[in-house]
């Protein structure tokens, strides 16, 4: 029956009855052999003997039948229905054979060769029904009962491997290799991961079939260490899958599994001299086994314990082993980290995780690793609409390329249009997305710099007059909305996580983030806390003590922080759209402050600018913001205490400037609403709102301070010399107010002119008399403004006297005739410069012979911060007067600002003396240089 049984079976023919009667018959022979050993119980020479009857019945099932039904196991789809079956009658099989059959068996196949074909196919469809089971998962029993007979079988065939191929001559190395990773297979599998069960099925699965992992795990340990010389081919092919056995939850499996890496390092590097190979691949691995969620901080200690140990019993690997162990861990930490966070709902923490991800393998130089990550987090940022930090993500990929023609092999995911062949294109299809997230974002300003680069390359390199056409059609419509698109600033937080329930990567750090257009703060608090539900907020801003920072719990502290703006020197001093500059106020910095006011001294009811001191914590940022993070850590702090009166003059600085540009909004839109403007004046005019400059006048401006505070007497006079300047300031947002204001306001705007001009009388008569200048830009479309560059660290010192700079334009020389082109483009280089005008403009063209003379009452001068020494020198140069008709002002070209910033027309004040008429010597060179060409 069993020839024409295995007939039918290899031809796949009436399968449902073959099935049925094989089964019969292993269930005859195994009833038959549980009643041997019963009987042997009581008889034991008649249970033997029905013992070895039973055992030739099984021993000629398994001649005919195993291999030809372990076959039909692999012909048949896996959606088969009847591929469960045959595999239970192969396990069937399996379970009664014992060595004797197993010996038998394997002695049996006529030639080394068929044998080696027989255990290939054996543990490959192993392998293949250990993966995809064909019994549902809650089949427990049978997967169970699966699991038991393929791991005494693995077993089996291992001792084969061990005696017929290990030998230098008969070494078979894809043998070795598939045995591995069955081995592998089988010790990972879900069915056997004891933890993921209840305690009461962990406990009933350990009772009745035991943990097999740990006896394959001893069995893939013992195999590795015979291999002897030949596991070094196994490097690091094996590195991989004992990699992820040793990531299996099962403490005494990790510490008999883990010093196989150890034996690998040892193998290589005495072959070798490094073990590169092996680091190479375990950190490539271990970099997708954590992320698809096996590992812990439990395996991270026991990998850095055993092997430092390892190591330190072998001198030569003493030194590497260690930093080997560092790098390793580091890694663990950092995945461990990014796996915590990377399925929340709140995708912040994940972009922070990503980044010291991809932090880490750039300073490990791993740059293919690097780029890996770089795509996961410009697809977080896109995902979350943060185009501006996509772009600047994208752009560390575009950097590592160059203008070459160098071929370009790892795909890039994300781009439009052809996969590109070389660097070249794929430098510039990297560029051309990233203007396009610069546009997104409203970083105009960096998208023309990556605009000017691909320029560069389309003229001077590849000579594309067409795309350099396009290139700089975009590049002039980001010039366009940098003027005329409206860009809010946006606010930043400083963020503290105090406590140790954080995890490590925020643990007691404090970083800055960059809040969104329009995002409140409140907002902004509830999106940070979200993640972290049972986390306390802290309402204080001061740091918080080592009993907070220690405690198990979570403490988050919030608050805004202000952008300290990085010196411009290009800007100063120069007539500059405030949409321009806007933007280097609130981009590329990398300093912010937040202010603390407190009060020490003496207490006064009455005034409390007179004891209010500041203190003002500077944070800074391990790279500036915006970046390819919307927030960064803090990597240093400095903290400064601000007097009462170094505070009055910061505020009297950010009023004027507050003023200067509200002034030069409404010059350049005239649409404007008028109320922010209404409001400002007011509370500054009118000393029912705000008190006016009394407070400081009581303050500081009293004889008894000065005694007390002799040090402060420049600052005395500067906080004066703000207060005066004030008023001109004052003077042309009243007159913009009144232009535009409505006849149900007019009630409104003439009790401010009266508030103002009691102000001017009362400020003029002590500070003396300011006259601002204006700068008039002569192209088209652009209004005049208000000429102020802010000079923070001048200080008025105690006698220096302000003189103004007055320097007119040459008389133009007799020139040769030229060319209508040329012409206007003199016309329109003549246009691009400034000139300075009053209240009334005039043409700013007319040449000093041309100007009428000074009134006697009028001190006109030229003008710089020029010291009581120079103002006192007998050989300097008197100045001969001139006049300048009404409202006219001298050109700004070359205007020096004053001590507190501002340029323009100083008269004394009434209690005191007249300036002389001396100026320095340099500016009297500049001004004799100024005539001499006029000549």
């Amino acid at each position: 029956a069993l020839p024409i049984l295995k007939e039918l079976i290899q031809a796949g023919e009436e399968e449902d009855a073959c099935i049925e009667l094989l089964s019969s018959i292993l269930e005859v022979l195994y009833q038959a052999q549980k009643s041997a050993e019963e009987l042997r119980v009581h008889d034991k020479d008649r249970g033997d003997m029905e013992l070895v009857q039973v055992k030739k019945h099984i021993q000629v099932i398994l001649e005919w039948l195993l291999h030809t039904v372990s076959r039909r196991v692999i012909v048949l789809d896996r959606e088969n229905p009847l591929r469960s079956h045959y595999v239970a009658c192969m396990a069937s099989i399996l379970s009664q054979m014992d060595k004797d059959h197993y010996s038998a068996y394997i002695q049996a196949f006529p030639s080394r060769p068929e044998l080696m074909d027989f255990l290939m196919e054996t543990f490959i469809l192993f392998k293949d029904l250990i993966g995809k089971t064909v019994y549902p998962c809650d089949w427990v029993v049978m997967n169970m009962v699966q699991n038991r007979e393929f791991l005494r079988a693995i077993n089996q065939f291992a001792s084969t491997l061990t005696k017929m191929f290990l030998s230098s001559t008969s070494f078979e190395l894809q043998l070795w290799n598939n045995y591995f990773h069955l081995a592998v297979a089988f010790l990972t599998q879900d069915s056997l991961q004891l933890e993921n069960f209840s305690p009461a099925k962990r406990n009933s699965i350990l009772a009745k079939y035991g943990d097999m992992r740990a006896t394959v795990g001893a069995s893939i340990r013992d195999m590795w260490y015979s291999l002897g010389p030949h596991k070094i081919e196994f490097i690091p092919g094996m590195v991989g899958p004992i990699l992820e056995m040793t990531l299996v939850p099962e403490p005494e499996l990790r510490r008999s599994t883990i010093p196989i890496f150890f034996d690998m390092m040892l193998c290589e590097h005495q072959l070798t001299g490094s073990f590169s190979r092996f680091e190479d691949e375990i950190l490539r691995r271990l970099d997708s086994e954590v992320e698809g969620g096996r590992g812990d901080e439990q395996y991270k200690q026991l990998f850095k314990s055993i092997l430092l140990s390892c190591c330190q019993s072998h001198p030569e690997l003493t030194k590497p082993g260690k930093d080997f162990v560092e790098l390793v861990t580091g890694l663990l930490e950092r995945l461990l980290d990014y796996r915590a966070v990377m399925n929340d709902e709140n995708k912040t923490y994940s972009m922070s995780c990503t980044v010291n991800l991809l932090n880490f393998y750039k300073e490990i130089d791993r740059q293919a690793m690097y780029i890996r990550y770089l795509y996961k987090l410009k697809d977080l940022h896109i995902s979350y609409e943060n185009y501006t930090e996509g772009a600047y993500t994208l752009l560390l990929h575009a950097r590592l390329l160059t203008w070459s023609e160098e071929p370009n092999t790892a795909p890039v995911p994300g781009l439009h249009g052809p996969h590109p062949h070389t660097q070249r294109q794929l430098k510039e299809a990297l560029y051309n997305q990233i203007i396009e997230y610069f546009d997104q974002g409203k970083m105009w300003e960096e998208a023309i710099h990556i605009c000017k680069e691909l320029a560069e390359q389309y003229e001077s390199h590849v000579f594309d007059y067409e795309m350099l056409s396009d290139i700089l059609q975009q590049e002039a419509k980001f010039y366009e909305k940098i003027l005329k698109v409206l860009r809010p600033s946006p606010d930043y937080f400083a963020v503290g996580y105090y406590g140790q329930g954080f995890p490590t990567f925020l643990r007691n750090r404090v970083f800055i983030y960059r809040g969104k257009e329009y995002e409140r703060r409140e907002d902004f608090e509830m999106q940070l806390l979200s993640p972290f539900p049972n986390a306390e907020k802290l309402k204080s801003t001061s740091p918080p003590g080592q009993d907070i920072m220690g405690s198990p719990g979570q403490y988050i502290q919030c608050f805004t922080v202000q952008p300290v703006e990085e010196a411009k020197v290009r800007l100063k001093g120069r007539s500059i759209p405030e949409q321009i500059t806007n933007f280097y106020k609130a981009n590329h910095v990398q300093q912010f402050s937040y202010s603390r006011p407190f009060k020490s001294g003496p207490k006064d009811p009455d005034n409390e600018f007179a004891n209010m001191w500041i203190e003002r914590t500077t944070f800074i940022t391990a790279y500036p913001l915006p970046g390819i993070l919307r927030w960064f850590a803090v990597t240093a702090t400095n903290t400064t205490i601000i007097s009462p009166l170094e505070n009055a003059i910061e505020t009297m600085m950010k009023t004027n400037e507050k003023i200067m540009s509200e002034i030069n909004r409404h010059q350049n839109n005239p649409s404007l609403p008028i109320n922010p403007l209404s409001m400002l004046l007011n509370g500054i005019v009118d000393p029912a709102v705000m008190g006016g400059f009394a407070k400081y006048e009581s303050a500081f401006f009293q004889e008894s301070y000065l005694q007390e505070h002799p040090k402060d007497a420049a600052n005395i006079e500067k906080l004066k010399d703000l207060i005066a300047w004030q008023i001109p300031l004052l003077a042309e947002g009243i007159r913009i107010h009144g232009q535009k204001v409505t006849e149900d306001l007019r009630p409104f705007h003439e009790r401010m002119e009266q508030c103002f001009e009691q102000l001017r009388a009362k400020v003029e008569s002590q500070y003396g008399v300011r006259e601002m200048i204006f700068f008039e830009d002569h192209r088209s479309g652009r209004p005049r403004s208000m000429a102020w560059g802010p000079v923070c660290d001048r200080l008025s010192h105690a006698g220096v006297r302000q003189v103004l700079c007055m320097e007119a334009p040459p008389t133009p020389k007799p020139a040769p005739h030229t060319s209508e082109a040329e012409d206007r483009r003199n016309e329109r280089r003549e246009n691009r410069s400034s000139s300075l005008f009053g209240a009334r403009r005039q043409d700013v063209r007319q040449s000093i012979s041309e100007l009428p003379p000074e009134p006697k009452d009028e001190k006109w001068r030229l003008s710089r911060n020029v010291s009581e020494s120079s103002l006192g020198s007998s050989d300097t140069k008197q100045l001969p007067p001139t006049r300048a008709t009404t409202g006219a002002q001298p050109s700004a070209a070359g205007l020096p600002l004053s001590p507190t910033g501002f340029g323009g027309r100083v008269k004394s004040a009434s209690k005191v003396p007249p300036l002389p008429r001396k100026i320095s010597p340099a500016v009297y060179e500049t001004f004799l240089e100024q005539s001499n060409t006029t000549a």
